[in-house]
């Protein structure tokens, strides 16, 4: 059976620092599951989260975001065990539970492109 892993402590200190974000947690079930939970200092927290299509983040109130994250991790691996993958089913349920964002930088980031641009 699988377990989650803590596996923060791979990121350097330097990486674990993205945009006003600082990751806290980062922890994955095999290669399946991941949720990560990044503080912020001038904005809420987020949870980062996949599981095989599904991914997004969900934002969150200092005072809450713990226990968002250990929620959303068992309704997670609940659904890993049961069906390996996220049913269509799960996936509305947990966006609706959670209010699950896709916010523009999980497919790019802006500041990268920037740079690029600016070197051509």
């Amino acid at each position: 059976m699988n377990k989650w892993n803590d596996v923060t402590d791979t990121f350097s200190e330097e990486s674990r620092h993205y945009k006003e974000t600082y990751l806290e947690i980062c922890e994955v079930m095999g290669e399946e599951l991941e949720i990560s939970l990044f503080s912020s200092k001038i904005d809420s927290y987020e949870i980062y989260f996949s599981f095989g299509k599904m991914y997004g983040i969900v934002y969150a109130d200092e005072e809450d975001a713990y226990e968002i994250h250990k929620q959303m991790k068992v309704d997670l691996e609940n659904e890993y065990q049961k069906n390996k993958e996220p049913s269509s089913k799960f996936i509305n349920d947990f966006a609706e539970k959670y209010k699950v964002c896709i916010p523009n930088d999980i497919f790019f980031d802006e500041d990268a492109l920037m740079g690029a641009l600016l070197k051509i």
